[in-house]
């Protein structure tokens, strides 16, 4: 009886877990945890490389980390793709150079979204 008790409490309980999980899993409307990263939405390779490389200082939201300039919510409004690949490539002030780290591909791949930011 009492294995019996202790197996009903454990499927439960993984019932519980998988429910919980397919449940945050789920998209949402934009409201909530699932629309704090609506602005990491784009091509999974392009966020990949973000996530990889640049969260640290231009934030989950691209709201920045180590002031103003950090912030990428529009950097499409004051750059162009062109002068984003530059940015990447070479740096600038508190920005290291990315040209040695990231493939061409992957700073194009990067401009190109964060150009869209607008």
């Amino acid at each position: 009886m009492f294995a019996n008790r202790k197996l009903i409490f454990f499927l439960t309980l993984l019932v519980s877990m998988i429910l919980v999980f397919a449940l945050t899993a789920c998209g949402g409307s934009g409201n909530g945890a699932a629309g704090k990263n609506s602005a990491l939405d784009g091509p999974a390779e392009v966020v990949s490389v973000y996530k990889a490389n640049c969260v640290s200082c231009h934030g989950t939201g691209l709201q920045g980390r180590v002031g103003p300039a950090t912030n990428l919510q529009k950097v499409g409004e004051r750059m162009s793709a062109s002068d984003i690949t530059q940015q990447i490539e070479q740096g600038e002030g508190s920005m290291p150079a990315f040209k040695d780290r990231l493939t061409a591909e992957q700073i194009t791949g990067l401009s190109n979204w964060l150009a869209a930011k607008k």
